[in-house]
């Protein structure tokens, strides 16, 4: 079987393992978001906290709560890694730098997870599953519950009221998120994967030396990674290590965690509303842009352009041989168009073209299907802007599920779209001006790997994708942790994080507010395949109206170059 053939049968059944699970999932968490009664377990939670789960709160209010919950996550997780070189569990690691904490409190926190550390070197027991992992599940809670807010936006009318921050965040966490992680994590176990506490301790290689190995609970930890789109790996080499990652099953099986919950929210989106066909839409589009980023990606990657190429079947370099070219093809995109981050291959090393499909995909504003729920109120926003534009078309008030779009929907929907592509452009732009942060792509590895020119500064590009669209995948070229990157890079995946969810809630509360319009035969049909056509095109010209002439600068010069 060739190369090609296997990676395209492996798309086919990821395809159908997502059409089985898409339906009873998406009608599950509609159930769960929609239900007035609340388990035993949550009840008791909801009396640790403080908090009354019956109490519905105003956009403002349920904002607080999403910031207040968020910054007393940076807090512990900031002292926890503080810390660490005094507390037990710790293998011996010493506790971490102020600016390197910062960040990776600030990265796990906004469900990003970028790494300036080397896992398995920097982190004990006790950061790994008391600090890192409670986030994974945490802050993809966060992103659902924010989501759901939205879509309560649209289906309510009369009303300022959008559900109860606390109630949600602990339904994703308890009924969706951790049933999930249990059965996934003995998937992974079966596979291969490792699940103990064991310490550092010295291994043979087949060479005859030896290699010092620590194990962790592992499997428990992968799957609400990729599960709730948070990416951060237990080792440095993330998905492409064999104990987090060990098949070409598992691997398909991590893809498939991917963009689990992601797609199925479309349904849960169509469900609330009251109408699964504008779900369906949704679902298209975002399937529509995933489907041809893959064969983009493969078909770039696949490329013949020289002998090596021709003799490895693809462009194997930074690839793992035991997944091939069409499963990381597959995996690169799916965790660079969902806010992921998590990689089976080295980004760095695919061709320059390929590069820019995984830059792009993060540009694109990780809405196809993007992170557990920021993906699909990005997507929201979007339909929201590509109705406005409809609008504008036939000299006609722009109407969205029932909702009039005045002049305060789209201005908040406009400033949830520029505050990304500001931060990412800002942050790209000071750190090439700047002769520090540049130390950082003509280091001595760098330069033996030709890592200057367009290549290094597509790699401080996609730090800043990766950071202020809260994927936090890299290409690896770049030494990111210096006192700059960290912080700078920590303030934009802070900033990406929560201001956008500002502009989602007031807008939500504003959708709520109105009274339903009734549709007429000049009302835009937005469960068209029309429409779906019309919202590709609206996502691809505004991201590449914004970040064209910075793609030009790097994968694209260099792609045309090679």
């Amino acid at each position: 079987m060739s190369p090609a053939l296997a990676g395209v049968l492996q798309l086919l059944a990821l395809i159908a393992a997502l059409a089985l699970a898409y339906r009873p999932l998406g009608d599950y968490m509609a159930a769960v978001y929609s239900s007035g009664k609340h388990l035993r377990v949550e009840k008791w939670i909801y009396r640790v906290i403080g908090a009354d789960p019956d109490t519905e709160m105003r956009w403002p209010a349920y904002l607080r709560g999403v910031l207040a919950f968020s910054a007393i996550g940076v807090l512990f997780l900031y002292l926890l890694q503080r810390v660490q070189g005094s507390m037990p569990g710790s293998l011996g690691f010493a506790s971490i730098d102020p600016d390197q904490a910062f960040n990776t409190a600030a990265s796990f926190v906004s469900n990003t997870n970028w790494q300036s550390y080397y896992g398995e070197q920097a982190m004990g027991h006790v950061v790994q599953t008391g600090g890192l992992a409670v986030q994974n599940f945490l802050s993809a809670a966060v992103g659902i519950a924010v989501a759901v807010a939205l879509v309560r936006g649209f289906a309510r009318s009369r009303t300022g009221e959008l559900g109860n921050f606390w109630a949600d965040l602990v339904r994703g966490t308890v009924r969706i998120l951790i049933p999930i992680a249990v059965i996934g994590a003995v998937v992974l176990v079966a596979c291969g994967a490792i699940q103990n506490f064991a310490g550092i301790h010295g291994v043979g290689t087949l060479t005859g030396g030896t290699q010092q190995v620590n194990g962790g609970a592992v499997a428990s930890q992968e799957v609400v990674k990729l599960v709730g789109t948070n990416g951060g790996g237990y080792f440095n080499a993330n998905s492409a290590h064999p104990f987090e990652n060990p098949t070409g099953f598992s691997n398909l099986f991590q893809i498939f965690l991917i963009l689990l919950i992601p797609f199925a929210l479309t349904r849960t989106f169509g469900k609330m509303v009251g109408n699964v066909r504008q779900g369906y839409a949704i679902l298209a589009t975002m399937a529509t842009i995933w489907l041809a980023f893959v064969g983009l990606m493969m078909w770039t990657e696949f490329h013949h352009g020289g002998p090596a190429l021709q003799a490895a079947g693809g462009a194997m370099e930074g690839k793992e041989t035991r997944f091939g070219v069409g499963a990381s093809s597959i995996f690169a995109v799916s965790t660079t168009l969902t806010s992921t981050g998590a990689v089976d291959s080295f980004h760095s090393s695919f061709t320059g073209f390929g590069g820019g499909i995984t830059l792009l995909g993060m540009m694109l504003g990780e809405i196809a299907p993007g992170g557990v729920g920021s993906g699909l109120y990005g997507m929201l926003i979007m339909a929201v802007i590509a109705v406005f534009i409809a609008g504008l078309m036939v000299g006609r008030t722009p109407e969205y599920l029932g909702k009039k779009l005045g002049t305060r929907e789209i201005k908040l929907a406009a400033c949830y779209i520029l505050v990304t592509p500001a931060l990412v452009l800002c942050f790209t732009a000071l750190s090439m001006a700047l002769t520090t942060p540049q130390e950082s792509i003509y280091n001595t590895a760098a330069n033996a790997v030709g890592h200057s020119g367009a290549h290094g500064f597509s790699e401080v590009l996609y730090a800043y994708t990766s950071g202020a669209n809260n994927n936090g995948s890299a290409f690896a070229g770049l030494s990111a942790d210096t006192p700059w990157y960290n912080t700078t890079i920590g303030l934009a995946m802070l900033l990406g994080r929560f201001i956008p969810m500002v502009f989602v809630l007031a807008l939500a509360g504003s959708l709520a507010e109105q009274k339903p319009v009734p549709e007429t035969a000049g009302t835009l049909r937005t469960e068209k395949p029309l429409f779906a056509g019309l919202l590709v095109g609206t996502i691809v010209i505004i991201t590449g109206l914004t970040y064209f002439p910075a793609l030009a600068l790097g994968p694209l010069a260099e792609g045309l170059a090679s």
